[in-house]
């Protein structure tokens, strides 16, 4: 893949019309090259999530042009005409809760997006044992999530993100609900994972326990970025 894996040009969204009308996003600029993990940053309500959903293709921006990959997804509205293809194909997501089927084994909760996806069983589940096994979870593959670890979850969980092999993987808040062992453990997976797959991938994040992991960070304040250069912990 060349040039940028996420690529965001004057982004805005706007809530409502006339004197009630809000703006979440206000002519956001934001770059993540193929292979890199970069921080976003900012307080509640300052855009965050409204950024995170337009990036998924979950809500419409009002304004602007967003590129993930080599393709244009959005340019003053939007460019692919199937939306949920695109979330399921191209964008993967990892959320504060891993939210896996509790009634899956965790092969199949990572296979399953291959196989709606029209790829072969045997090929899903191919891919998703290769994955378990680069994130060292490989040995609870025929477990049920109840049995699983608050980390051995939200590894499967990055699996899962990573099992159509997307370019782009947008974390909401992965790390919240783990100790500062298990966060940063999942942090360098998620660095380990971007270089090895060459992936973009956005965290957004409070947890200042690895704030200090990223070495890009951009900060949101009021709906615009601002991109600070960090001190990456190796």
């Amino acid at each position: 893949m060349d040039g940028f894996g996420i690529r965001i040009e004057g982004l805005s969204k706007r809530y409502g019309e006339g004197d009630t009308a809000v703006d979440a996003l206000k002519d956001v600029n934001m770059n993540v090259a193929p292979g890199e993990v970069v921080g976003l940053i900012g307080p509640s309500g300052s855009g965050k999530s409204t950024l995170l959903k337009c990036l998924g293709a979950v809500i419409e921006p009002t304004a602007g042009k967003m590129t993930l990959g080599d393709e244009v997804i959005y340019d003053n509205g939007w460019k692919i005409p199937d939306l949920r293809a695109l979330r399921r194909d191209r964008i993967g997501f990892v959320f504060q809760a891993p939210y896996l089927i509790p009634f899956l084994d965790v092969t199949d909760n990572v296979a399953l997006l291959p196989m709606l996806a029209g790829r072969p069983n045997g090929e899903s589940r191919k891919r998703a044992l290769e994955l378990l096994e680069a994130l060292d979870v490989a040995h609870r593959a025929k477990a049920q999530p109840s049995q699983l670890s608050g980390g051995e979850q939200q590894r499967v969980a990055i699996a899962r993100a990573l099992a159509n092999q997307p370019p782009v993987i947008l974390a909401d808040e992965p790390t919240a609900p783990l100790d500062s062992e298990r966060a940063l453990s999942v942090v360098r997976i998620l660095n380990q994972m971007a270089q090895q797959f060459n992936t973009a991938i956005i965290v957004v994040t409070h947890d200042e326990k690895i704030i200090p992991t990223f070495k890009r960070i951009y900060h949101i304040r009021d709906g615009k970025t601002f991109e600070e250069k960090g001190q990456a912990l190796s």
